[in-house]
């Protein structure tokens, strides 16, 4: 059903966030990748609203490094066709936001990126893992 999922181990592993990933599934490191991207926007805004430059720009970057290197890196277009296309475009189109809204301190930006993650890693909640085809063993 969702064949597009590549090697998130791989990606994971790339943006660093702590945490057991070695006992993990790939749909499992998929949530942990958007809860990761989730944390880092949430410390990204809030370190905005109170004027933290420094941490408000290593939160974006953070939150940027795990959409751009972990889960649009997990993306497999030959498999997920279409659907893997999109998400792929749409990882791209955050990054570029979030971007802007470093660049600018744009709240609301920020904020929209923030939504767009939550509904992608809200339908990411909602596959059961067991209907996820994996490539067969050779």
């Amino acid at each position: 059903m969702f064949p597009f999922v590549g090697k998130p181990i791989n990606a994971y592993e790339q943006v660093s966030i702590g945490t057991s990933v070695n006992e993990a599934d790939p749909h499992q490191l998929i949530l942990m990748l958007f809860e990761g991207a989730s944390a880092a926007l949430k410390t990204a805004r809030f370190a905005m609203q109170e004027g933290n430059i420094p941490l408000k720009g290593s939160s974006i970057s953070k939150a940027i490094d795990i959409i751009a290197n972990g889960l649009g890196a997990s993306l497999d277009e030959n498999k997920g066709g279409d659907l893997a296309l999109q998400l792929g475009a749409l990882y791209e189109y955050m990054v570029s936001r979030l971007l802007w809204a470093n660049l600018k301190n744009d709240l609301g930006v920020l904020k929209e990126v923030e939504t767009l993650l939550g509904e992608i890693h809200e339908a990411w909640r909602q596959i059961d893992p067991a209907q996820i085809q994996q490539p067969p063993e050779s």
